[in-house]
């Protein structure tokens, strides 16, 4: 029987098309209608002459959507939400840090005016330094709320009490969702009742059902009544709806939600839960004509892209063999800079604790185990080539923008695509080259094959490695063996 396809509501169905390769394709960022001479010189100052497809198409359709500063659209209407599903390492940032510091631009009272919600404090912080970059000089306050200082001193940074009541000290917040939450509710004086972009990054992971609350306390909050002066009536939004000659009366601040992740969810219900108003999509996980021309027919139903200088490889192996692989990489094949990736905390730090007992490879691991300051400065090191070897957990390095990773390997085989997708686009950033390993134990070889194909990625290559090229390193390998038994112990 044929299969019933679900019914993409037309938007879905029907995207604006972003360029997949990136530098193929680069804008030179005076040709983008619309930027702020101002923040054309911050962007050469800080060495951007072209922006990337998936910037050159989200600026303007985000300036656009405000070009009437940041009350209601032109002619009164709404201004349309935007999804932006584009691979890791395309640039998605920037494209919403230019528009939205540039829309702020002539903002006379402070107020929360764009709000940033990501789903891990390494993003949070990086976004927030992307913000500072920008609004640098031009008097709009970027405010990060992580938890990273104490409950209190977020309080202090956000508003301040005054004799006429709370101001706003922050233009722009970006958050982590629990922080955000206790802000919500705990914080007196913090309002979002201004707030006009509400952008969510790394979007599927949360409309994941732990954040979907979050999401809905946003929301609630923007649309509160204040009660505290008169003054404030004026704006008063209305809950989005029918235009009535009530809702058109005053001028309102609408409430623009802006999405954006590397594996936008295709789920229409999923997507339904975030109640967008008639949003607009722009991907560039689509088909692609073949160099000839003809479509490639098994393309159609592509559902995620990878960076287009990404090679992928998987090594089938069994479970004892697995370490030895990996020191034979490190050692023998002598990869550098390497991003290795494993299913847990646990798994993570005992394969740390065994390439380092073994010697010979600068090793260090990213976790969950180890506070923020400690993180930061290993990332440094990996950067700058000091460390050659970081064994990471997904939920640490999500989304994470390492400079120069040449190798992925996947210790553990993940168990989802979406997994797989971001793992691997830790490398092969901006339109550079980069290698995926995968190390797929022979049960699950057949699973894992499947679980590409389904998701349209059919370019990887089985890597075979004998038994003999590991042998010379056996005896050292029992060695770290012992040697870490009793340090557990």
């Amino acid at each position: 029987s044929p299969q019933v396809q679900p019914f993409l509501p037309q938007w879905l169905a029907q995207p604006k098309r972003v360029q997949k390769r990136i530098k193929d394709n680069l804008c030179p960022i005076g040709d983008v209608p619309g930027v702020h001479p101002r923040l054309l010189k911050k962007l050469q100052m800080n060495g951007i002459e072209s922006f990337f497809p998936v910037q050159a198409e989200v600026i303007p359709a985000i300036l656009q959507s405000a070009s009437n500063g940041y009350l209601m659209g032109r002619g009164g209407y709404r201004p349309k939400d935007i999804c932006v599903s584009a691979p890791t390492g395309s640039g998605k940032t920037l494209a919403f840090v230019v528009p939205i510091v540039q829309v702020l631009l002539d903002r006379v009272v402070c107020h929360v005016r764009a709000l940033v919600v990501l789903p891990t404090k390494e993003l949070a912080q990086q976004v927030s330094k992307v913000f500072n970059v920008y609004t640098d000089g031009t008097g709009l306050k970027v405010v990060l709320i992580t938890g990273q200082k104490s409950f209190a001193k977020e309080q202090e940074m956000l508003v301040q009490k005054k004799v006429t009541g709370y101001c706003s000290l922050a233009d722009i917040v970006v958050a982590t969702p629990g922080r955000l939450t206790d802000h919500i509710n705990q914080t007196p004086g913090f309002s979002l009742t201004q707030l006009r972009f509400l952008i969510v990054d790394e979007a599927d992971r949360m409309i994941d059902d732990m954040h979907q609350n979050c999401l809905n306390q946003i929301v609630k909050a923007a649309f509160q009544v204040e009660n505290d002066s008169g003054s404030n009536m004026l704006f008063q939004r209305t809950k989005p709806g029918p235009i009535t000659a009530a809702s058109s009366c005053s001028p309102q601040i609408p409430l623009q939600k802006l999405l954006f992740s590397a594996t936008l969810t295709q789920d229409p219900e999923k997507l339904q839960q975030l109640d967008l108003f008639q949003p607009r999509l722009f991907t560039s996980v689509y088909s692609e004509k073949d160099r000839d021309g003809t479509e490639t027919g098994q393309d159609t139903n592509n559902k995620y892209t990878l960076p287009e200088g990404l090679s992928q490889c998987y090594v089938p192996c069994d479970l004892n063999s697995k370490p030895l692989l990996l020191l034979y990489f490190m050692l023998k094949m002598k990869f550098t800079r390497v991003l290795c990736f494993t299913n847990s905390r646990e798994a993570s730090h005992r394969l740390f604790l065994l390439v380092q007992a073994f010697g010979g490879v600068t090793v260090a691991e990213f976790s969950s185990r180890l506070p923020p300051n400690e993180r930061q400065r290993t990332m440094k090191e990996f950067e700058q080539g000091k460390i050659q070897l970081l064994i990471s957990t997904d939920a640490t390095a999500r989304g994470i923008d390492v400079k120069g990773v040449n190798y992925v390997i996947n210790y553990d085989a993940p168990q989802f695509i979406r997994t797989y997708i971001h793992r691997v686009g830790r490398t092969a950033r901006a339109g550079e080259a980069g290698v995926a390993f995968s190390l797929v134990l022979r049960i699950q070889e057949r699973r894992f094959l499947r679980m590409l194909r389904d998701a349209g990625i059919r370019d990887i290559k089985k890597h075979p490695v004998k038994g003999n090229s590991l042998k010379p390193l056996v005896q050292q390998y029992e060695g770290a063996l012992c040697k870490l038994e009793k340090t557990v112990k």
